[in-house]
């Protein structure tokens, strides 16, 4: 087995070699341009298509899953190197999406083997695109009070209900989704975990569209919608225990942790600084609003401190998995800076940074409002700020109720 320096050697080359010019550098904002596979996946350049299938062919679109169920089976530290390679090309991310930061980690913690054979590789590859079943009109942050019903019809299960915000919805194939199965039990027990195939007459979606012109989010319906029993993960009436553990994958994804602070939300954008310079200009060498100057310091700071103790975290963990409680600490001031952040670009740019079309707008001003409107969900999306400091005083900290 070659050495550490050896993998950095023969990664770089292979990326070199491999990935195509117009795949490096970010990708354009908006949820139709998003690479997430699946069936409905269109690919407005095809080196997006072939930069995809290149990496998932060595199994390098999910590098630390095992070999047998289609990924690289890199160890923690070949991957960082892989992320350290493909940051220095600039080559973005061939794929990405809940298949593999949510419902994937998921299965390889409870699923079955006949599960993982099933869905892993279909992930690794792209063929199959996911979304999450969680919350409901009357059930979202307090997720145990959901009442999507889940019923025994012999050979398989009926499923009754509606979920909101399920994004991706409109493009995804399969969703995991979080059902109740005894409306007797209290609220946090009598809940399964299932996979349910979208591609049936009894599943219906709806696009929901947001101030940032998107639609990325979706009401889904379910009128006896079909669940064959093998598509149960975990125990029926367990399923709470699985749906925490994916919320904390989730929480890693959204934070940038399981890159280990590598790739962040923003990483397309702009530096902070060099826009502040460019639309507030300089004086003695200096930001001229002295100000926002001190304003952006700090949120540099914070960010760059928030980065090496992602870096530091992953360090420590023997796997390089996600941890377990602490993704909720992440997960809270990742998106809190980085909303921060955009507020801060806002105010830098001032009026040229609220623009929506014309040419008076440039592309990059246009991106950013939406950007920012968008941002706005972040601390919502996957746990609320304020669900996360819960998490943290109650199982981080040990703090009573």
């Amino acid at each position: 087995m070659g050495t550490l320096n050896d993998f950095r050697m023969e990664t770089r080359a292979w990326l070199e070699e491999n990935c195509p010019e117009s795949m490096r550098g970010p990708a354009a904002v908006g949820e139709e341009d998003m690479i997430g596979g699946g069936k409905k996946q269109v690919y407005k350049n095809p080196d997006a298509k072939v930069w995809l299938d290149r990496m998932a062919a060595r199994g390098w679109t999910a590098p630390m899953w095992p070999t047998e169920y289609g990924g690289g089976g890199l160890s923690k530290d070949e991957y960082l190197i892989l992320q350290d390679e493909m940051i220095r090309l600039n080559a973005r991310s061939p794929i990405g999406g809940m298949g593999f930061s949510m419902i994937g980690p998921t299965l390889l913690d409870y699923g079955t083997e006949e599960q993982k054979r099933e869905h892993l590789p279909k992930i690794v590859s792209g063929e199959i695109r996911w979304c999450q079943g969680y919350s409901e009109p009357g059930a979202g942050s307090d997720l145990a009070g959901l009442q999507t019903k889940c019923e025994d019809a012999g050979d398989y299960f009926l499923v009754n209900g509606q979920k909101i915000w399920t994004s991706g919805a409109q493009y995804a194939d399969w969703i995991f989704t979080l059902v109740r199965t005894d409306p007797q039990a209290p609220k946090h027990e009598g809940i399964s975990f299932v996979l349910i195939d979208m591609d049936q007459p009894g599943v219906t979606v709806r696009p929901i569209k947001l101030i940032s012109g998107s639609s990325p989010f979706c009401e889904t319906f379910f009128d006896n919608a079909r669940v064959e029993k093998q598509n149960l993960v975990g125990q029926i009436n367990r399923g709470w225990t699985v749906g925490k553990r994916l919320l904390q994958h989730e929480r890693s994804s959204i934070s940038g942790l399981n890159s280990g602070g590598r790739r962040g939300r923003y990483d397309g954008m702009r530096g902070l600084t060099d826009v502040a310079k460019e639309y507030v200009g300089l004086a003695d060498g200096k930001l001229a609003d002295a100000t926002l100057r001190g304003e952006i310091l700090v949120n540099e700071m914070n960010q760059r401190a928030f980065g090496l103790t992602q870096q530091r975290a992953m360090a420590e963990s023997e796997s390089g998995g996600t941890p377990t409680f602490a993704t909720s600490f992440f997960k809270y001031y990742g998106s809190e800076t980085g909303k921060t952040r955009l507020e801060l670009q806002l105010k830098a740019m001032g009026t040229q940074s609220l623009g929506w079309e014309g040419d008076m707008f440039s592309d990059e001003e246009k991106t950013l409002t939406r950007t920012w409107l968008r941002s706005k969900s972040s601390t919502i999306a996957g746990g609320s700020s304020e669900i996360q400091l819960n998490i943290v005083a109650k199982r981080v900290l040990g703090l009573p109720d």
